[in-house]
């Protein structure tokens, strides 16, 4: 070999070398920077309602980047609009209501989801039937047959008015009696008559009681439903498997969070900082629900089993195989 080409090829190796070891730097720099999490930014599916305020309180406490975590929120009109997201990658994680998780991931073989954190149960007032306030219905009973607002069909909205119907031997009918309404336009599909009831979640329920003096005729969150498992955040099964430590560090921050979330006074706080129509004044007198610190499966069959009994689930289902690992 000639002079020239032992220095051309001595070159070509250098050259080859120092790209190996830049390339080595850049992945070791990145695990660092990441907190050795197998990614570090991720993309939240939320809603700016009472049930969310954890996540908020993550963020605005830290919560998150003392985990390594830089969470970006994509606002959702309701949990089943999650799901696709979900399953297309667009979302990392993202708030569900159990209802609409459960019957997809049960019924979509390419869909397992796996639920990393349990988000809001119901308390006292937090999930109500209401009227106007001139309406001559005054129990469940009466609204037998009549048009009542949910803000999503076959969903835990629906779950909680056909469970407070039964003992009052009413069946009602997912198509002929409920409607599609946002929670933020059923006052005025109240007012304007085109329904005779609305299931009213928080803070929509206080607002129009205080705005246009809405009567409740139920209470959802009492008697079978106490203390309901309503909704949570999940992730695939895929995601779970490929990032076991970025989950596992989402779930220590939200658990953080939500041990937060017990002083009432902190969820006041916050919740005027994010979720729309809901002022200091409101904040002070809605109803809250509670916000769990762990992961429970006997809690959580109560909503497969009760979803069972009205026809969302064709046999029993194990919600066992829909939850993600507790973080260590």
């Amino acid at each position: 070999m000639s002079a020239s080409h032992r220095r051309t090829a001595v070159a070509g190796t250098l050259a080859i070398a120092l790209a190996l070891s830049a390339a080595a730097c850049g992945d070791s720099e990145k695990k660092v920077s990441a907190n050795g999490l197998e990614k570090s930014e991720i993309t939240l599916g939320n809603m700016t309602v009472a049930d969310t305020a954890p996540v908020q309180l993550a963020i605005s406490k830290g919560l998150f980047k003392a985990e390594g975590l830089t969470v970006k929120t994509q606002v959702i009109p309701g949990g089943a609009a999650g799901i696709p997201l979900l399953k297309s990658g667009r979302l990392d994680f993202s708030i569900s209501n159990y209802v609409s998780l459960l019957t997809a991931g049960s019924k979509d073989p390419g869909f397992k989801p796996k639920i990393v954190v349990e988000g809001m149960q119901s308390a006292p007032k937090t999930h109500t039937l209401m009227v106007r306030k001139d309406s001559p219905y005054h129990t469940v009973k009466d609204l037998a047959g009549k048009k009542i607002a949910v803000n999503t069909k076959r969903n835990i909205a629906t779950l909680l008015v056909r469970a407070a119907g039964k003992p009052q031997g009413v069946e009602f009918d997912e198509d002929k009696n409920f409607v599609e309404v946002a929670p933020p336009a059923m006052e005025q599909a109240l007012k304007s008559k085109s329904v005779e009831a609305v299931q009213a979640i928080e803070p929509f329920g206080t607002q129009m009681q205080q705005s246009m003096g809405a009567r409740m005729v139920a209470d959802l969150s009492s008697g079978p439903t106490a203390d309901f498992p309503i909704a949570g955040y999940a992730t695939t099964e895929k995601f779970a498997k490929e990032n076991p430590k970025t989950v596992a560090a989402f779930q220590r921050a939200m658990l953080k969070a939500q041990g937060m979330a017990a002083d009432r006074k902190v969820v006041q706080d916050v919740l005027p900082t994010y979720a729309k129509g809901i002022d200091a004044k409101v904040a002070s007198t809605m109803s809250f629900g509670t916000w769990p610190t762990t992961l429970n499966a006997t809690r959580l069959q109560r909503v497969a089993d009760l979803m069972q009994q009205f026809g969302y689930l064709d046999k029993p289902l194990d919600v066992k195989t829909f939850m993600a690992t507790s973080a260590q």
